[in-house]
């Protein structure tokens, strides 16, 4: 009765406040004065003056007297008319402050309980209700004395906003790391009498640094107000400040939205203002930033002081600046360090700062910092002399080679010859592309009327409103018209669902603003000067040789003075859509043609040439995008013969530029992320750039050294698969084949019981035929851009995703791809075999063949020399000889490679032949590799080949032998289910099992890998599959625990941990060995809802940082993600070190790639790394960096809930797994560690 007589009480109280709180707001709008406005309209767009004409708007007082500020049109005030305290009011604010001290009772008692016993317990000063952590200046304060100087009087006067003291600096409310030594001060508040012992959690608190890492407030504003950024930033690049800044007010005039909006939202229009020189406009957005609670950073000085540059300000005004930048903890030095400068910026700041500063100085740009991962510190040391590897090119032709990349990707697109089989050209061909050419005029004169049209029509709406019209304006209306035609030549002739159209299509028109910003900025110049320089460190004919790329490029960009870095502002996926769906809707709203157009006799009239349908894919209905039949048959009759991609789909036909920053590298005007991940998603951005310049180091020099390896084409075998391929495909060989070779679909009698199933036939062959046409498309993509760059040396840039894989940019076409892909590469730059390069061809052959993989490298040798007839034959005839390579497990790489060891046995020397073929060299389920390193496990270590052995161990077969052990066993005991199994347990049932469960497969994933692997064994009863596949899954979790038991631990607790933080909150971030900051961007999923003319899109965003993490994900993701970012690891150290000892090295992740002659160099170096890796304190690192992340400062409210989740969280994290007593350098000696 008692407990409910208090839940009541306090129920009563809370619906006191309400009432309280509501009828203050009342007050207080009684007390509002009237605002009369004569006439309010649209700010004009400035074009040659700084200054608008300014319109009066007079703000009448209640008692009608005119109050001691105008406000002028165009001008940026907040009027605030206080409202007399009332009794209310005073009974609200009693309240709240007896609420706020039972609140600091209650942290008392919990930080009293958390503390070691006997430590002294220090009072923290209580806030009264609603008074802030930012002390603010008052009214007074504010006011600056205007300038009696020279110089512009309105200038000076109206720059109120920098004053002679400045006190408003941000104090950061103390947080739980404080709390454990200090207690808050309460009226009232007593000791409790006992304290629960818990020593082994004050141990580890003892240990544990409290720093304070507080969550940035800013980040999160800046994630979910990228909408507004964008919009902000599109209009000042189409130089309308007026429209940003309209729109700017509308959130900051707004209570609830004003809390959303970040420094960097302000800065954005104040750098618009700058820009024309209009200091009264940036002047007032320091009285903004002070109304919302904000601090100026040093974009906001840079931008205020380049106003004053630009306006000729007076010396005072600039002095009251600088002293109130050096007020707020700022150093004039850090202006040309930390902050980011386009076109002629830097200058203007230069300008205002030597008016009072003649002889001011900026330092230097160069980029003095070292890496200093332990790993590294002996390879970037510089005492001794090093040289690297040059390119087998001139510096003319690297130059010319620049220009040649340069109008590829300023023009956006690239057109290319397709390698489809032509047909002979027929009268009806030639009618068809006639026709098409004659539509295709109309549609682009109909799409630019209604495009100009409907912008005409956007424009007459408020400008201050968040809006699409500025998107459209940010290219030539020809070029969004080509986008669009563009799609529509790619469409499928089943139809494309809406939301993917939409996203491809506000994609294309992102990238080419992107193109267009950085063409704009005069950077295309500044690149290309650089760049020139740049080649003389690649090309063989120059001298500099001992500098890394990113060393030589940043010497050579601080030299030139210039800053390659933009500000470019992401587009969130909401936005792309809502652009694309609206260019989708012009397509099918104005393109039209002839409905007789194939069939005079018909009535003529004109039809739609695209429609929007639904289907349904599984239980859900999708809008889809269909064109229709007549223009699929008018395409089909026309036969065209070319390809048009984007630009970024094309390797490059130069070195790429040098990665230098989580935001320059690649490509020279695509924009490329350094990290790539899901649409939308910022965190990794923001992580890479808070980190520390010298932590990347290492990571960007791999991947410059993956970029600059050349390729060519081997074109003896595209030849043969672009026969095979115009030859409708083969299955057998992996070529996709065309839709006409799609399976019939038989239609049986209609009877009730054929009904359904000659439904699900239907979909089974809609599902075959839609697969069919997506690979045959990527095929003919791959082969076409191969073909193109037949003749040509490319390269490909490389970035990274998450956990710091490395993938080649381009997405069709490059070495990561299907056999066939990697079958037709080949290294440019040859080196001689050398006395053991043939041997290791002859062994890389086998190896592909998929034979021999429990025999020695001898006898893999000799069964080579055994078959040398069979290799020369399948060189010689691939297609009318024996075709022994036609049944091995790599056809197409295999018959590459008989090839080169035709050519190079037959040469006269074949020590001095001269190969472009890459060697392969694969870890042996690199993932337990790295389980067993991490828990010095030497049963796991000897069964995945760490340990020495003359033979290799086959660890999947090792697991099936085990689980064969288990099946004998409960056959003996009468389970039914392991005798039907009897014959039938071998390697391949469950390979994929033991390889993916390293990487997170679940016993359900595992169980499905099982059924499709049974479902592939003729004579095994059909009954039993479901029941077989779960007996069988149990028996290998249970084989791999028994065999990997300290893997099994390690991956326990990393789970765990995983999910005690995604429970507290955070998602889970670590940092790898080589310092990359990693976080998991697995949150709820948020649904938005996008309304077009169509339909309604609903898009799943899964990394939206205001939701909570997935704690799901978050726990199953982190063991194989960080095993992933060990892998990533260790090739970047291998690339590294290949590079210093001049070696050609590229990585498909755990699959390492050299010329024959050098094989045995990478092998020693690739040995020598994962020592040098597994020899650091992996695991201790990061329990270390876990306990200092999410255990210093964790929040008091949850603190206050569940303490022993905290206890739970810290004990786990510091519970690093015990390690055996594998010695780790025996690695060093394994044949077969990669083999």
């Amino acid at each position: 009765m008692m407990e409910e007589a208090g839940r009541r009480g306090a129920g009563g109280k809370a619906e006191l406040l309400q009432v309280l709180e509501a009828r203050v707001k009342q007050l207080r709008a009684d007390n509002i004065s009237e605002v009369t406005i004569s006439r309010l309209e649209d700010a004009p767009v400035w074009k040659n003056s700084c200054q608008c004409p300014a319109q009066k708007v007079v703000v009448l007082h209640p008692e009608g007297k005119k109050p001691d500020v105008e406000i002028r049109e165009g001008d940026v005030s907040s009027l605030q008319v206080p409202s007399q305290p009332t009794r209310w009011v005073e009974k609200l604010k009693k309240e709240k402050r007896l609420k706020h001290k039972r609140e600091l009772k209650l942290q008392q008692k919990f930080s009293l309980v958390l503390s070691p016993p006997g430590a002294e317990q220090t009072r923290l000063p209580a806030l009264e209700p609603g008074q802030a952590a930012v002390t603010r200046e008052s009214q007074g304060g504010d006011k600056a004395v205007p300038s009696k100087a020279g110089g512009n009087p309105k200038i000076s006067s109206k720059f109120k906003t920098f004053r002679k003291s400045h006190k408003g600096v941000m104090t950061p409310a103390k947080s739980f790391p404080e709390l454990d030594s200090c207690a808050p001060q309460g009226d009232g508040c007593s000791q409790p009498e006992k304290v629960p012992k818990m020593e082994p959690f004050e141990k580890l608190m003892e240990q544990l640094e409290l720093n304070p890492q507080l969550d940035n407030k800013e980040d999160k504003k800046h994630r979910s107000n990228n909408l507004l950024m964008s919009y902000l930033e599109t209009c000042i690049f189409l130089h309308q400040p007026e429209r940003a800044h309209q729109s700017l007010m509308l959130y900051h005039n707004s209570k609830i939205k004003k809390k959303q909006l970040c420094i960097n939202t302000y800065n954005i229009v104040m750098r618009g203002w700058a820009k024309m020189g209009a200091l009264n406009q940036v002047g007032r957005f320091f009285l903004m930033l002070q109304e919302a609670g904000l601090k100026p950073n040093l974009d906001s000085y840079a931008t205020a002081l380049e106003c004053m540059g630009r306006a000729k300000a007076s010396v005072e005004v600039i002095q009251r600046c600088v002293e109130q930048l050096e007020e707020d903890g700022y150093h004039l030095n850090a202006l040309f360090k930390d902050s980011i400068y386009e076109e002629d910026e830097r200058e203007m700041v230069l300008k205002a700062l030597r008016k009072i500063k003649p002889d001011f100085q900026p330092p230097s740009q160069s980029h003095s910092e070292t890496c200093t991962t332990p790993l590294l510190r002996d390879f970037y040391s510089k005492e001794k002399p090093v040289s690297y590897p040059k390119l087998d090119f001139s510096v003319q032709e690297l130059r010319k080679r620049f220009l040649q990349q340069l109008v590829i990707e300023a023009s956006g697109v690239k057109t290319i010859k397709s390698v489809e089989l032509v047909k002979p050209l027929t009268e009806q061909t030639l009618k068809a592309r006639e026709l098409l050419t004659a539509l295709r005029c109309e549609w682009r004169k109909a799409l630019l009327q209604s495009l100009r049209e409907a912008k005409n029509h956007m424009a007459k709406r408020k400008s201050s409103h968040v809006s699409l019209y500025p998107y459209l304006c940010l290219l030539e209306d020809e070029e969004y018209v080509d986008i669009m035609l563009q799609s529509l030549s790619c469409l499928p002739a089943q139809g494309e669902s809406l939301l993917i159209l939409a996203k491809d299509l506000g994609t294309r028109v992102n990238n080419r603003f992107a193109i267009r910003r950085k063409s704009r900025k005069c950077l295309v110049k500044k690149i290309q000067k650089i760049y020139e320089d740049y080649i003389e460190l690649l090309a063989k004919d120059t001298q500099p040789d001992n500098y890394l790329p990113r060393e030589y490029w940043e010497k050579l960009e601080a030299s030139s003075g210039v800053s390659l870095i933009t500000r470019d502002c992401s587009w969130p996926n909401t936005l792309v859509v809502q652009l694309g769906a609206l260019m989708v809707e012009l397509l099918v709203q104005v393109i039209k043609m002839p409905s007789n157009i194939l069939n005079p006799s018909l009535e003529p009239k004109l039809i739609p040439v695209l429609y929007h349908v639904y289907s349904f894919r599984s239980t859900r209905q999708i809008g889809f995008i269909k064109s229709h039949p007549i223009l699929t048959q008018i395409l089909s009759n026309a036969s065209e013969i070319t390809l048009t991609f984007d630009s970024f789909v094309m390797p490059m036909l130069c070195p790429p530029l040098p990665w230098t920053s989580a935001r320059f590298g690649a490509y020279i005007l695509i924009p490329t992320k350094l990290m790539r991940c899901l649409e939308g998603a910022v965190q990794h951005q923001l992580l890479l750039e808070k980190c520390p310049r010298s932590n990347l180091h290492a990571v960007l020099d791999s991947l410059n050294q993956l970029s600059n390896c050349p390729w060519k084409i081997n074109q003896p075998v595209l030849d043969i698969v672009i026969s095979i391929f115009n030859a409708k495909g083969s299955e057998k060989l992996n070529i996709p084949q065309p839709l006409s070779e799609a399976p019939k679909l038989s239609m049986g009698p209609s009877s009730p019981w054929n009904k359904s199933s000659m439904k699900r036939k239907l979909m089974q062959y809609k599902k075959k035929t839609a697969e069919m046409y997506s690979l045959r498309m990527d095929a003919l993509y791959k082969l076409s851009i191969a073909n193109h760059m037949r003749d040509k040396v490319f390269w490909f840039p490389h970035n990274m995703d998450f956990r710091g894989r490395t993938y080649p940019c381009p997405p069709h076409f490059n070495h990561l791809g299907s056999d066939v892909t990697r079958a037709i590469l080949l290294f440019a730059e040859g080196k001689p075999l050398g006395p053991r390069g043939l041997d290791w061809l002859k062994i890389h052959l086998i190896n592909l063949t998929g034979l021999k993989k429990r025999n020695s490298l001898r006898e893999r040798l000799a069964y080579a020399n055994e078959i040398m007839e069979e290799i020369l034959d399948s060189a010689d005839n691939p297609m009318t000889g024996r075709k022994w390579w036609m049944d091995t497990d790599e056809p197409w790489q295999v018959l590459a490679c008989c090839m080169e060891i035709a050519q190079a046995s037959r040469s006269p020397d074949p020590a001095a032949y001269v190969s472009h073929f890459p060697i392969h060299q694969d870890g042996s389920c690199n993932g337990l590799q790295h389980y067993a390193a991490l828990g010095r496990d030497i049963v796991g270590a000897t069964s995945v080949n760490l340990m020495p052995c003359d033979v290799p161990q086959d660890v999947y077969s090792d697991v099936a032998q085990q689980v064969e052990e288990f099946r004998k066993q409960d056959a003996q005991r009468g389970v039914k289910v392991a005798q039907v199994l009897d014959g039938f347990i071998g390697r391949k049932v469950v390979k994929q099992t033991v390889m993916t469960v390293v990487y997170g497969v679940t016993k359900y994933g595992g169980r499905l890998q099982i059924e499709k692997r049974l479902k592939e064994i003729n004579g095994f009863p059909e009954e039993y599959i479901w029941e077989a596949s779960h007996y069988l899954v149990r028996q290998v979790f249970n084989s791999l625990t028994e065999m990997f038991s300290g893997t099994r631990e390690i991956q326990s607790w990393l789970t765990e941990s995983a999910h005690l933080i995604a429970k507290s909150g955070k998602t889970v971030e670590w940092v790898t060995p080589l310092g990359l900051p990693i976080v998991q961007p697995y949150h709820r999923a948020k649904h938005t809802v996008l309304n077009t003319s169509f339909q309604t899109l609903n898009l799943n965003v899964h990394f939206d940082t205001n939701q909570k993490p997935d704690t799901i994900k978050q726990k199953n993701a982190f063991p194989p993600n960080f095993i992933h970012s060990l892998d990533s690891t260790h090739m970047m150290l291998t690339a590294l070190h290949c590079y210093r000892r001049g070696l050609m090295f590229v990585s498909v992740h755990d699959c390492y790639w050299t010329h024959a002659l050098t094989v045995d160099v990478m092998n020693q170096v690739c040995r020598e790394q994962f020592v040098a890796l597994h020899s650091q304190p992996i695991l201790q690192d990061l329990s270390r960096f876990m306990l200092q992340k999410y255990c210093s400062n964790f929040p008091i409210d949850q603190m206050k809930n569940s303490a022993m989740e905290f206890e739970n969280l810290v004990k786990v994290l510091a519970r690093v797994p015990k390690t055996g007593d594998f010695d780790l350098h025996k690695v060093k000696k394994s044949t077969y560690f990669f083999s």
